[in-house]
């Protein structure tokens, strides 16, 4: 399948509390030929259709109420395999993904971070599915 009708096919999930960073992905996803859908927080994400409906989740780890690592973690005990792309603005961080299905995830960017490198773990996400 041709690289383009797969990004157009990929539903990517972006669940952040920030609203403009958010919106600032899905314009740079659906610039990029995916089709973006966000959500505020893990419960907004948990309690739509999103979780049946995404091929990638983007999600950053520190948020108000269940953080990534629990929205992860949640998914998986729901029997959903969800590759997922974790950001995030704190360094400690990284020490704390090894708890999480190493098969599941495909990155963990360090905020401030480059397109090209959150477009690159996407298609790395994607590729797990």
């Amino acid at each position: 399948m041709p690289e383009t009708k797969t990004r157009n096919s990929a539903v990517i999930a972006i669940v952040d509390d920030d609203e403009s960073f958010r919106a600032a992905l899905a314009t740079l996803l659906r610039s990029s030929g995916y089709r973006a859908r966000t959500y505020s927080d893990a419960q907004d994400f948990l309690s739509s259709d999103g979780p049946c409906q995404a091929h990638c989740l983007i999600s950053d780890i520190q948020m108000p109420g269940m953080s990534g690592f629990e929205l992860h973690d949640r998914l998986v005990l729901l029997g959903l395999r969800l590759p997922t792309v974790f950001i995030t603005a704190y360094p400690e961080a990284p020490s704390l993904i090894g708890n999480l299905c190493p098969a599941l995830v495909a990155c963990l960017l360090p905020k401030p971070f480059e397109a090209d490198k959150l477009l690159i773990c996407v298609e790395s996400a994607l590729r797990r599915r």
